[in-house]
């Protein structure tokens, strides 16, 4: 489990900056400890824990990237075409005898080159005649043929340590060949959600209530992480409850997540229960929708309260939750992927903060319009269901006009 000291996260500004926030986290978080043996078939999503030097060179031996024919380029005239007698067959999977000098062997894609050959002319190139392939002038040497180490040499870093493994990684991996790899152990992150408020789906909802959904939707979004996740459940509004919660949990879990509870009023409690088991650090992200915020650390286990309106909850995991997960499990930094797109709306905000918008992306040729959603209140969830990208506007940004060119955060790269 993670063990952090109670005051990691020591910081004295009442408002924390995106930026400065996950620069704290980067700085002050460590991994959790061991390396975890899995297969392949297991390994995605994984964080891998050591450097993999390539254990032999990718591809392992000097092979043709084409059916044709393969032959020493020095045996061409100069600037004129060349007859090569016709010697020998060779096919993938097969070993390849060495080439006679001004021979040329048939050959197929990816079969060795044979002993002496370093050029392969395209079959749909060559002219061939009593036994004999002409080869055009003007083919330069080596085409055609891919020498051994190509794609990764002997020794060379494969995969640094830290790399979340995706498809193209594993495969790499095998080629290599890897059946198993060193892994960081799966974090395991606690979810509760906070609030009388709240009634579990499934069950009858009481005549002030409504179904929680924030619980869910966080699970979602950490099953895209290299977690193990916990559901535990709806805490109360009572701070005595919420204390003795959070501090049972810390022990079992490498992170906590609570959605609600982290403002100022009397029925928020969960920042005091932080303080009540361990130490507070209150930050007020500089965001909208988002800026109430609990990070604190209970017996070694980050506590991170996140605000309770649907949409401000999954802003502030963007930019605090998914950086602590990636952090703890030992996984190289991943900027939120973003690109531009031009406004199809008009807006106005204030300085010194954040601020997302959420929009519809349409196709206009090299550059998508982003329309607005109609309505901006941080509790529609149907305003991230009907949308599929925030426009992210910087501190220093005051409005927004039509044609301007923003920054967009997609939600399929994170959702």
């Amino acid at each position: 489990m993670a063990q952090l000291s109670d005051d990691c996260f020591a910081f004295g500004g009442p408002l924390l900056s995106v930026e400065a926030a996950e620069a704290l986290i980067a700085d002050r978080v460590p991994p959790v400890a061991g390396i975890e043996q899995v297969t392949l078939a297991a390994a995605l999503g994984r964080v891998l824990a050591r450097d993999l030097p390539a254990p032999l060179p990718l591809p392992p031996f000097a092979n043709s990237a084409v059916d044709g024919y393969a032959f020493r380029h020095a045996d061409l005239a100069p600037g004129a075409p060349t007859a090569l007698r016709l010697e020998g067959r060779v096919a993938a999977g097969q070993a390849a005898r060495p080439l006679a000098p001004r021979a040329a062997a048939r050959i197929f894609t990816g079969a060795p080159m044979p002993h002496g050959a370093d050029t392969v002319l395209m079959q749909e190139d060559a002219a061939l005649t009593d036994g004999a392939v002409t080869v055009p002038a003007g083919l330069r040497p080596g085409a055609n043929a891919r020498p051994a180490g190509e794609d990764v040499a002997q020794g060379a870093l494969a995969l640094p340590a830290g790399r979340r493994l995706r498809a193209p990684e594993i495969g790499l991996a095998a080629a290599l060949g890897c059946a198993n790899l060193g892994v960081v152990p799966r974090i395991r992150v606690g979810v509760f959600s906070t609030g009388d408020e709240l009634a579990a789906p499934g069950t009858p909802l009481g005549p002030a209530q409504t179904h929680d959904s924030n619980r869910f939707t966080l699970l979602a979004l950490l099953a895209r992480l290299p977690v193990e996740t916990v559901d535990l459940g709806i805490l109360p509004d009572d701070a005595a409850a919420c204390a003795a919660a959070l501090r049972a949990a810390a022990g079992g879990h490498d992170l906590l997540l609570t959605s609600g509870g982290v403002s100022t009023g009397e029925e928020d409690h969960v920042r005091a229960a932080i303080e009540a088991g361990g130490r507070l650090v209150f930050w007020r992200l500089a965001v909208k929708p988002g800026r109430p915020a609990a990070l604190g650390v209970i017996g070694g286990t980050p506590v991170l309260g996140l605000p309770g309106n649907p949409v401000a909850a999954v802003v502030c995991f963007l930019h605090l939750a998914r950086p602590l997960v990636l952090r703890l499990a030992g996984a190289a930094p991943e900027p939120l992927p973003r690109f531009t797109a031009e406004a199809g709306f008009a807006y106005r905000k204030k300085a010194g903060r954040r601020e997302y918008v959420r929009v519809r992306l349409v196709p206009n040729g090299a550059m998508p319009v982003a329309e607005k959603f109609a309505r901006e209140g941080a509790g529609l969830l149907t305003s991230l269901t009907e949308s599929d990208a925030f426009v992210e506007l910087p501190e220093d940004v005051l409005a927004v006009a039509p044609g301007d060119v923003v920054r967009v955060l997609p939600f399929a790269a994170v959702f």
